[in-house]
């Protein structure tokens, strides 16, 4: 109480003394004095505030850095068998793309449906060969193929699966059992070329000498006849080669071209289609080669090996497959009423339709527009791999996205197409083997 009144007290006082002195006061001068005083303050104030900010963003920059780098020690550590595709030298911009591409893959948003128009191949409803060194141990060499040099196979940081990386010089690589090639047939595979790959690798299909069959072969054009088909950094190289009736080598029948390389530290998905003498290679969405006459009439290859002929041949190399090509989708659908399909393309564990896919909805939409009255169902099929209730769910998305496809991309009534999951619940084969899974995952289309 005693306070409150002593501050009443000198309240009032400094009230008369102010009324009292008001006349002395200069105005003018205190005005100018204040206006002087806060634009001073004011700049003062802006000059501390962009220097906040400068410093702000420097420290912005090294957190960014030290956190950047705190990630990359910590996905080092996460898996010591995962193996960092590029070189210590290279520089920080290319570190930093391969670095961050796992982080792309984790967005929620489903990229958006391109059509490859060009992807005109089919590939049919067997399975002549399926590799993706699942069944190895990493570190191993792979158990079923051979070679006169060294290779591994490894778990990389770009992509799932395993990959054999073929790492030796001069080096041949043979799947050292025949394979019934058909008239008409597909091959597709992955592959990553290093950071050292540098002149190219050759994949070479080739019929053996019966007379002289080796487990490993070595020579620069193997056996009776065959092709070369080469991938380079700067072009794409057909060679078909072959003997004539004396044993004389015949002249090469060469395809070139510089459309749409394979890249380094990328991966790379080639489709190569061989119709009797006719090679057409797809690569990125395009059809890079197309050869009419590029194998020796008569050839009837039975083998395929990797071939690099010096020390910068280096590709890591995965899910090579092997199938029959162009099915009769109108015969199997309308007169036998189903269709089993294995050129339906998703990543694995997803749902996206793959533009590769092209060819063969685009056929099956062929069928529908000729044939109005005709209904069909969608019916997803999975291997046994990972959990039975999470199979059924990605059978079901699946078919119900190929669906989604004819409709948008090819304009069939919704109405006309049923879909249905099965998951891992009607294996064609057991999965037993990876070639085995390999069957048992595909799409297949039911007339109703």
């Amino acid at each position: 109480m005693k306070i409150a009144i002593v501050l009443i007290i000198s309240f009032l006082a400094f009230v008369l003394m102010s009324k009292s002195t008001v006349a002395q006061i200069d105005v003018k001068g205190k005005v100018e004095d204040k206006t002087t005083n806060r634009i001073d303050q004011r700049l003062d104030e802006g000059i501390d505030k962009s220097l906040d900010g400068i410093e702000n963003g420097v420290k912005g920059v090294f957190k960014k850095k030290d956190k950047k780098n705190k990630n990359e020690s910590e996905n080092e550590e996460t898996d010591d068998n995962s193996e960092m595709i590029g070189s210590e030298t290279e520089s920080e911009e290319s570190q930093e793309s391969i670095d961050s591409k796992p982080v792309e893959e984790k967005t929620d948003d489903k990229p958006k449906l391109e059509s490859y128009t060009q992807y005109d191949f089919i590939p049919g409803d067997q399975i002549l060969f399926f590799e993706d060194f699942s069944q190895d141990a990493v570190g191993d060499f792979p158990m079923l193929w051979t070679s006169n040099s060294t290779g591994e196979v490894k778990t990389i940081n770009i992509a799932e699966g395993k990959w054999f990386h073929m790492n030796g010089e001069d080096a041949t690589y043979c799947f050292p059992k025949d394979i019934a090639f058909p008239d008409n047939y597909i091959i597709e595979f992955d592959i990553i070329p290093d950071a050292q790959y540098e002149h190219g690798i050759d994949l070479t299909l080739y019929q053996t000498d019966p007379e002289n069959v080796r487990e490993i072969e070595d020579d620069l054009y193997p056996g009776l006849n065959g092709l070369h088909i080469t991938l380079s950094l700067d072009k794409w190289e057909t060679k078909g080669y072959g003997l004539d009736q004396d044993g004389n080598e015949l002249e090469w029948i060469i395809g070139k071209s510089t459309k749409n390389m394979v890249q380094k530290e990328k991966v790379n998905h080639v489709i190569i289609w061989i119709q009797n003498r006719r090679v057409r290679i797809y690569h990125a969405g395009a059809k890079v080669v197309d050869v009419p006459t590029n194998i020796y009439a008569g050839s009837e290859f039975n083998r395929f090996r990797f071939f690099g002929w010096d020390r910068y041949s280096y590709p890591y190399i995965s899910n090579f497959k092997i199938t029959t090509a162009s099915p009769d989708m109108r015969s199997k659908l309308l007169t036998e009423g189903k269709l089993v399909s294995y050129g339906i393309y998703f990543d694995s564990g997803k749902d996206v339709v793959k533009p590769e896919s092209y060819g063969s909805v685009k056929e099956i939409a062929a069928v529908l527009k000729e044939n109005p009255e005709v209904k069909i169902m969608i019916v997803g099929h999975t291997d046994s791999d990972g959990e039975d209730a999470m199979n059924l769910d990605l059978s079901k998305r699946r078919a119900a996205n190929v669906k989604a496809y004819l409709v948008s991309e090819f304009g069939i009534s919704a109405d006309r197409i049923s879909t249905e999951g099965k998951g891992e619940s009607q294996s064609l084969v057991p999965n037993s083997s990876v070639e085995n899974k390999a069957k048992n995952r595909r799409v297949e289309f039911i007339k109703l």
